[in-house]
Order: structure tokens, then C-alpha cells, then sequence
């Protein structure tokens, strides 16, 4: 098809003028750049010139690929700064474009593809989907996978954190679906299996330790930075993300739960076995179930155990929430046991309180009959503090108080009254004033205070006089010495002889 003389115009000026790349005209003309290409050159424009358009980074190349050997994995950002330095007067965000371009790649590394015996061998690890809500409290979703080597038959569950005992809790739950365990599990250098590692010196989690000796399992880390090691449950967790979790409906963490078991069970089980995908992973799973480790009887205790601070408030936190105890356990250190559904709390081997777990955020947790104790109590308190020494030491003070109270006579006032002559006569005086006043039907202090001075009068006894000086107890223990007398007779001589 040959090219109108309008159309090569239109090229010429786009290339020489506006400076266009090539494939920028072939895209907005619609013209296929060999022909661009075929016009430029017929006009006299150099080849080289059309394919290779110059860049501002080809100045500083010697200098970007030299520190790149030296420094293979020198920051992009680094190395802006540097050639900047230089005059570079480019922008960061390009600069980081050619230098994804430009930046050596490592060699190819090959890898042996690795066959396991039936029973030997499973794979570990945690999975991270995401955050769910729960009332004020955002929680990581986490899953727990593990997979079979041989048969690569799954086991996946899901749990709102990556504690310890959610690990072991994952791995006693295959177990169970297994009806039976291989002989190595291997993982990476999570710290639930790993704590510290140096080289070939590893220190394991001792909880998987002792768990893994109840088990008769050998737990085995692979090497630092060799996931492709436990390659074939890192292949699970994309499997469970794109055919299980994609666009998934679940109202909570049971429901999810639940599905996943159905999954494993069917859609999983189902699927061509990569080993030998004339099989699938069921049938498969069937001749290498005999071949793994038979369970012990007993379970292995997996209980959530921390030590609890109760503070003035009966309390326990636990978890973000705070569970209630029995008041008379305040101030003291309590021993907090967790499943994932219910919360223990002990003092020794005495349980206090019972509650089931809450996965929300600042929330109080009771017991009722722990808050109506504690009601009941402050009732107690209240009364027994003041009212309550007149109730307990006078018969008829409960009666007193009611008729007091009756004739608009402020209770509080009266106690207190009523308290202090107590303290000073006693409480066989009071009883016999406080009764003489009821039945002369005038229920107030002041009554009883003259029935107690006319009864003192008829057995000639004085007052009692117990009123301190001094609200400050240190002021009431002074003592004061009192001078000579002897040093005021100079005054007296002195007086006398004024008057001679």
C-alpha cells in the first residue's frame, strides 16, 4: 500500500519536530513502524539513530554498572543519591525504572527435585489472609497448613493469632485427620519451631520440643533463605488462597473452619496427585496411611497458661479482655487457663471462675454471682462502718435510728453523735440513755446525751472529758515540761522594793 504524501509529511514532522519516538507515531497514526522506520531512513535519518533513541542515564552507565558488581544489592535509592551527586538530573521514580533494567541478575540456580518415602515426611507452615473484626478488635487471620510429602494429602485450619499454642493446636488437629503422623516435619525458621540459629546451631522452641517427644516426631528446619525446601506447602498456601479462600462467603472463624474441613476432605482429596496424576490424592493418602506414626493414647495438653495480675478491681486480663474473679482474690496473682473457647481461672489447683473466651477488645467478662458479691459486700461495708458499731453494740440502736429517722432527724449526723458518746461512756451507759430517749419517744442526741449526764449525776460520777486538743494526733502526744516557779520570785523581791 502506498503511503500518501500527507501521511509522510505527518512523520517527518512528528519524528524531527515534536521529536516523537517511533512507536509513539505508529501508534497515533496508525501506521506499522517498519514503514515509519522505511520513511526516516529514505529521508536521510541515520538507522542507528532511529532504533536507539539516547537516554539521560547513558552518561552515568560506567559508573551505575560498576557499583552494581561491586554491590549487586545496593538500593535503587542509594543509588539516586549518588549519581545524583554526579549531575544525574533526572527523576527518582524513572531512575528506579532503568536501574530494575539495568541491574545484574543472578545466576540460575537448578535444583534437585526431591522424593520423599510414604510416611516420612510432612511440611509446615503458617499462611497470613487478611484481618477480621471482632467488636472493637482487629485480629490477624491466620492459616495453619500441612501437607503430606508423599501423598500431599492437606490439613487446613484457621486461627486469629500465631501463638505457640495455636501452632501445636494445628498440628494436633492433622494428626487427628491423618489418624496418624510422619516421622519428620519440616519447616521454616518460624519461632514457634526456631528460636535462635547460628549456621547449624539451632535452638528449637522447647514446647515443640517437648511436644514433638510425645509424639515420637523429629521436628527439622530447612536451611536459612531455602523455602523452595518446604516447597511443597508453600505450593498449598497458593493452592488454599486461589481454590479455597478466593470470593469465599463465611460469617465467622467456625464456619470458615468448618468449610475448610469439607475442602480438605473432598475437593483436595480429589485432585490429581503430583506424583502420579493417574491417581488422586486420596487414593494415594490410602496406601501411605498405614506407614505413618500410630497416635499415643493420651492427647498432648495444649491449654493457653499465663499468670494473672487481679488489682484493685476483680479482675484478670487476659487476651485484651478482663474476666472476673471472686473479690476476695484482689491483689493477688492468679493462674489463667485458655482454650480457644472457654477461660479457667485457678489460684493453685482451686478453680475461681469459669468464663468463655472473648475474641473482642476491652470488654469485661462476669460472672454474676461474682458482682453480686462484691454488691453485697460494699452493702456490708457501708453499713457496718458507721450505723452499724451502734447496731452491734446497742440492742435497740437499729430502733433509734428508724425513729430518727422518722422525725426528719439526719441520719448521718446522729450516728456521729451518737458514735462519740459511745467512745466516751461506753456502751452499757449509751444503751440505757438511748432507751430511756426512745421511750420518752425523743429519738435524738441531744436526749441522749442528757439521759447519760442524769444517770452520771444519780451515781455521782464526773463527765467523761476526752475531747483532744488537736485533730493532729502528733500535737495530743506533746508533752510539755513546766518551768521553775522559783525564777518568778526575782520579780516579786523587785515589786518590793519599788514600793519601799
Amino acid at each position: 500500500m502506498a503511503l500518501s504524501n500527507e501521511l509522510r509529511a505527518h512523520i517527518l514532522r512528528y519524528h524531527h519536530v515534536e521529536k516523537w519516538r517511533v512507536g509513539t507515531i505508529s501508534r497515533q497514526l496508525g501506521v506499522h513502524h517498519s514503514t515509519i522506520k522505511r520513511v526516516l531512513s529514505a529521508t536521510g535519518v541515520d538507522k542507528e539513530a532511529i532504533l536507539v533513541q539516547k537516554s539521560i542515564i547513558d552518561p552515568f552507565l560506567p559508573f551505575i554498572m560498576e557499583t552494581l558488581k561491586r554491590f549487586p544489592a545496593l538500593t535503587a535509592s542509594r543509588l539516586y543519591d549518588m549519581v545524583c551527586e554526579r549531575g544525574y538530573p533526572g527523576a527518582r521514580d524513572h531512575f528506579r525504572h532503568l536501574i530494575s533494567v539495568y541491574r545484574p541478575r543472578p545466576a540460575a540456580e537448578a535444583y534437585l527435585r526431591l522424593r520423599t518415602l510414604p510416611g516420612e515426611q510432612g511440611q509446615v507452615d503458617w499462611g497470613h489472609f487478611g484481618h477480621i473484626t471482632i467488636g472493637k478488635a482487629k485480629r490477624p487471620l491466620m492459616a495453619f497448613a500441612m501437607v503430606l510429602s508423599y501423598s500431599r494429602k492437606i490439613y487446613l485450619h484457621f486461627y486469629l493469632n500465631q501463638r505457640t499454642e495455636n501452632f501445636l493446636r494445628g498440628h494436633e488437629g492433622a494428626f487427628q485427620a491423618f489418624s496418624g503422623l510422619p516421622r519428620v516435619i519440616l519447616y521454616d525458621n518460624l519461632k514457634s519451631a526456631v528460636l535462635e540459629r547460628s549456621g547449624d546451631a539451632i535452638r528449637f522452641n522447647p514446647q515443640l520440643l517437648a511436644f514433638a517427644a510425645h509424639y515420637r516426631f523429629e521436628p527439622r528446619p530447612c536451611a536459612v533463605y531455602r523455602g523452595n525446601e518446604k516447597g511443597r506447602v508453600e505450593r498449598v498456601i497458593r493452592y488454599v488462597r486461589d481454590n479455597f479462600f478466593a470470593a469465599r462467603q463465611w460469617n465467622d472463624v467456625a464456619d470458615l473452619n468448618a468449610q475448610a474441613k469439607i475442602w480438605c476432605d473432598t475437593l483436595a482429596t480429589n485432585r490429581p496427585c503430583p506424583e502420579d496424576r493417574a491417581k488422586s490424592v486420596g487414593a494415594v493418602f490410602q496406601e501411605e496411611q498405614p506407614r505413618l506414626i500410630v497416635l499415643p493414647d493420651a492427647p498432648y495438653p495444649l491449654d493457653e497458661i499465663e499468670t494473672g495480675q487481679v488489682g484493685k478491681t476483680p479482675y484478670v486480663r487476659f487476651d485484651w479482655n478482663d474476666y472476673s474473679v471472686p473479690h476476695t482474690q484482689v491483689r493477688k496473682s492468679l493462674t489463667v487457663q485458655a482454650t480457644l473457647d472457654t477461660v479457667t481461672i485457678l489460684d493453685g489447683t482451686t478453680v475461681l471462675a469459669h468464663h468463655t473466651r472473648c475474641y473482642d477488645k476491652a470488654q469485661q467478662i462476669e460472672c454474676p454471682q461474682h458482682i453480686e458479691e462484691l454488691v453485697r459486700q460494699k452493702k456490708e461495708a457501708s453499713h457496718h462502718s458507721g450505723q452499724s458499731r451502734l447496731t452491734y453494740a446497742i440492742d435497740c440502736a437499729q430502733d433509734f435510728l428508724n425513729a430518727a429517722a422518722l422525725h426528719g432527724y439526719p441520719l448521718s449526723s446522729t450516728s456521729g453523735q451518737l458514735l462519740r458518746l459511745l467512745d466516751d461512756y461506753g456502751a452499757s451507759v449509751l444503751s440505757e440513755a438511748m432507751a430511756d430517749a426512745l421511750a420518752r419517744g425523743v429519738p435524738h442526741p441531744n436526749a441522749v446525751r442528757l439521759s447519760v449526764q442524769r444517770s452520771l449525776d444519780e451515781r455521782k460520777q464526773p463527765p467523761a472529758i476526752t475531747q483532744p486538743l488537736s485533730l493532729n494526733p502528733r500535737v495530743n502526744e506533746l508533752v510539755v515540761k513546766p518551768h521553775q516557779l522559783s525564777t518568778y520570785d526575782v520579780f516579786n523581791q523587785t515589786v518590793s522594793l519599788e514600793e519601799e
